[in-house]
């Protein structure tokens, strides 16, 4: 069984004790997979949905609706989602990336933002590219990767579009999808960017400073195009990993755990993290078997 090439049994039982949702999709570029579990299930997105949105920028500059490197204004304030609703803005002691805030009232490249919004998931960056390329174009990524679930319906701190129902969703199958068509698109032409594009994502994806979670289960050193997200109850790595010794692979884990009111978050999150690490060491040992699991499994 091809599971069992990431863990006997014992382990996938352990998986389903866990509360909550565990995703899980493992296997090579351009490639059916050789593990899922859950994959198709919705997540709340956290900061995976910025990868869609760094995808769209790639998308808006190729054909000429943007420069990422004209500067643009850095400002907090931006459109809300929900139809009617006064402009939104993004609370600095919730963002990981003080760079972008020292610069308000600046004016930087495009192109600096979207590093920002993916190396150290500066929300504030974030919600600037979206101002810039549109929630539109963030759908059109989606649609064109074959994301069956995922949407990017609004930005960071969108309450008024969180009230009304507006979110952003992603589901394990379709983050893999995303980072396959980049990958894969390095080397040939594909339907969100050209090579240049997609190495360009590839390396700024390969510059996270944020090298947690699936990262942590991976030998020092290791090549790894990523991205993660968390929130309270949910904890995100979506990864290309490039060995030195065997090709390269996809892995993408997503957990969701309902929390009490009252129920500390730190420790579901560590333990969360702790668990997409052992996902990620399990897979990494199974490097050189990494084959399509046979259909219906």
């Amino acid at each position: 069984m091809h599971q069992a090439l990431i863990g006997g049994p014992s382990f996938h039982q352990r998986l389903d004790g866990v509360p909550g949702t565990i995703s899980v999709y493992a296997g090579r570029l351009a490639a059916p997979p050789t593990w899922t579990r859950h994959a198709e299930a919705t997540h709340y997105a956290a900061s995976t949905m910025k990868l869609a949105v760094l995808a769209a920028l790639h998308r808006a500059a190729e054909a000429g609706r943007l420069d990422p490197d004209t500067p643009v204004e850095v400002r907090n304030r931006f459109t809300s989602a929900a139809p009617d609703a006064p402009a939104f803005s993004c609370a600095r002691q919730h963002d990981n990336d003080g760079a972008v805030w020292d610069r308000l009232g600046e004016r930087v490249p495009l192109r600096w933002l979207a590093e920002r919004m993916i190396v150290m998931s500066s929300n504030l960056a974030t919600n600037l590219v979206i101002e810039h390329v549109g929630l539109d174009a963030v759908a059109e990524v989606w649609a064109r990767v074959g994301a069956r679930h995922s949407v990017t319906g609004r930005g960071i701190e969108d309450f008024a579009a969180r009230e009304a129902g507006i979110t952003n969703l992603v589901t394990a199958a379709d983050l893999a999808a995303l980072l396959d068509v980049v990958a894969s698109g390095a080397t040939a032409p594909g339907p969100v960017a050209s090579p240049t594009g997609c190495t360009a994502m590839l390396d700024v994806l390969c510059a996270q400073q944020i090298r947690q979670d699936l990262a942590e289960g991976l030998p020092d050193g290791t090549r790894l195009a990523h991205k993660n997200g968390w929130v309270r109850g949910v904890r995100h790595g979506a990864a290309v990993v490039f060995p030195d010794d065997a090709p390269a692979y996809l892995l993408v884990v997503c957990t969701s755990r309902p929390l009490r009111d009252d129920q500390r978050s730190d420790r579901a999150d560590w333990a969360a993290r702790r668990l997409l690490a052992d996902i990620s060491a399990r897979v990494w040992r199974a490097r050189h078997d990494l084959t399509p699991a046979p259909p219906g499994r």
